[in-house]
């Protein structure tokens, strides 16, 4: 839903800079101006639901904890998950066993 959403957002964003641009109402100096307003109505939103996306689909899976815990820190950089719900999403995507014996260890 939300990829539908975004492409109709961008689809009348086009449309518009478009008509604004042949009437003359909208100018780019240079590529890095339009790439740069491109960002600025699309960019940071779309990069956190990236990244938290990339995230949520993170598995330890056969990985040391060290290696796991790298590329946790590279997804989570980003993708708008804080304290207690980065720690949560931490823990999920955490090796079974090693989450178990955490949690045995806990009790």
């Amino acid at each position: 839903m939300l990829l539908y959403v975004q492409e109709g957002a961008a689809n009348m964003w086009k449309k518009n800079v478009l008509e604004e641009l042949e009437v003359g109402e909208l100018e780019f100096e240079t590529v890095g101006e339009f790439l740069a307003e491109i960002k600025k109505e699309f960019g940071g939103e779309e990069e956190e639901s990236v990244k938290a996306a990339e995230l949520r689909k993170l598995e330890q899976g056969g990985k040391t904890m060290e290696e796991f815990v790298q590329e946790f820190k590279r997804a989570a950089r980003g993708s708008g998950y804080e304290e207690r719900l980065l720690v949560e999403e931490f823990k999920r995507e955490m090796n079974g066993a090693i989450r178990r014996k955490l949690m045995e260890a806990e009790n």
